[in-house]
């Protein structure tokens, strides 16, 4: 007979164990914009929080290979004003079966969005005019400071020298 200490023990360690496992994505997840507009009015970028968007897709391999870059600055900046979003250029058929699993399978922890306007020559001057359209791109705003870099970046450190200016 399993003893009260033993028992407690056993649900305290399923509780742990749940609470530090990352996310589970699912569509509830995971806003979708069909229009630029609506994305962009989401935003919320008044205040003193630095917002960092980047946008990427799953198809896209030097999108894929700095995500990972991200996430690490999200984590070691967690107790500064920050804000990390991804915006994802995936298709929209392709949510389910390749953009979330993607999530789940790297640990993304970062807001997730999706936009799915295919109307990019009309946006992408919206974003910033130098924007040859190209991804993965990352902005990186505070107040009336904008800074845009449309590179694929190689390190953690590397991003970082990007946001300290700001922080």
């Amino acid at each position: 007979m399993v003893s009260l200490r033993l028992f407690l023990f056993l649900c305290f360690c399923v509780f742990v164990g749940s609470a530090l496992s990352a996310q589970q994505w699912t569509m509830d997840d995971v806003k979708v914009y069909d229009d630029f507009d609506d994305l962009e009015t989401s935003f919320d970028l008044s205040g003193d929080s630095i917002h960092l968007i980047n946008f990427w897709a799953t198809w896209c391999k030097p999108c894929v290979e700095e995500l990972p870059f991200f996430e690490e600055a999200r984590e070691l900046l967690s107790d500064e004003k920050i804000k990390f979003t991804l915006v994802s250029l995936d298709f929209k058929k392709q949510i389910e079966s390749k953009m979330l699993p993607f999530l789940n399978e790297h640990k993304i922890g970062s807001e997730v969005v999706v936009l799915t306007d295919g109307k990019s020559n009309v946006w992408i001057d919206k974003v910033d005019p130098s924007w040859s359209g190209a991804i993965p791109i990352t902005m990186i705003k505070k107040g009336d400071k904008h800074l845009f870099y449309e590179v694929e970046f190689y390190s953690t450190e590397e991003l970082l020298e990007k946001i300290k200016p700001l922080l």
